[in-house]
């Protein structure tokens, strides 16, 4: 049974999509077989593994608002053993129309949960905000990976995101964890970039992972060739952070069934 994974945080340029993306390839690369769900209308997720703005005759859209079976709107993309739900600007009105719906927060959930079976990893790559579509992710998600990048305000908000997830598994979705805390845009040569380690770690200890993903050329450039910086460039800085990120997550979900427990809370 395929667990399936938000990645989430409502502060903007955290590396969010960035991780969506490259996480989901690398665990593919390591012969994981990887949904990856484009939940933000800006489908940077979606042009990120190739599927361009136009190109899919159906998206995320059609399957939470009109129903489609979400089989239906599966993409291949060039990256072996992922695959993708894509987004389009539809999703803007999404958020309105869900709300005058009777059990507004588990459209998401309708659409993932019969998709389960056939991957070992389900990612949904939230906007930048707590709206419905991030509460739907959060309500349809066994656990929650929250990017941090290494720079000025970056514990910014999360005491809201705590917050938004705790609401969730006390009302909607108790099997809801953290996955941990990834640290985004790491220069070792600023000061602050290692205070802010150094905060982030003191506060979550353990629910960091190891692995910091370093400010490196190749990720940027990634988005603009329309592919994830493993293939773009498996030999960078980059690529080699996300592939050691993506064992260390195997690592630690091998850990976690090992001791036939889940992932801890934000608690």
């Amino acid at each position: 049974m395929g667990k399936i994974i938000t990645i989430a945080n409502q502060k903007g340029g955290v590396g969010k999509t960035t991780t969506a993306i490259n996480l989901a390839a690398s665990l593919a690369i390591l012969e994981k077989k990887v949904l990856l769900i484009d939940s933000d209308p800006q489908a940077n997720a979606s042009s990120g593994v190739g599927i361009l703005e136009g190109e899919a005759e159906a998206t995320i859209y059609d399957c939470l608002i009109n129903g489609m079976d979400p089989m239906d709107a599966i993409y291949e993309t060039d990256t072996p053993n992922l695959h993708i739900i894509p987004a389009s600007i539809d999703l803007v009105g999404a958020e309105l129309e869900l709300v005058g719906r009777e059990n507004r927060e588990f459209f998401m959930h309708k659409v993932v949960h019969p998709l389960r079976g056939y991957y070992d990893y389900i990612f949904i790559d939230c906007l930048p905000s707590l709206g419905m579509l991030t509460l739907n992710a959060l309500t349809a998600a066994d656990s929650v990976l929250v990017p941090v990048q290494c720079e000025f305000f970056a514990l910014e908000g999360l005491a809201k995101l705590q917050e938004t997830i705790r609401r969730v598994q006390d009302h909607i979705n108790q099997r809801l964890s953290l996955e941990g805390i990834v640290l985004t845009m790491y220069d070792p040569r600023l000061r602050l970039a290692n205070v802010v380690v150094k905060e982030v770690k003191e506060i979550f200890g353990e629910k960091v992972f190891e692995t910091i993903i370093h400010r490196n050329s190749r990720i940027g450039e990634a988005p603009n060739m329309h592919m994830p910086v493993v293939l773009l460039n498996a030999g960078s800085k980059g690529a080699i952070n996300y592939l050691n990120l993506a064992q260390e997550f195997l690592e630690r979900n091998a850990a976690v069934e090992g001791q036939g427990a889940i992932a801890p809370s934000m608690d």
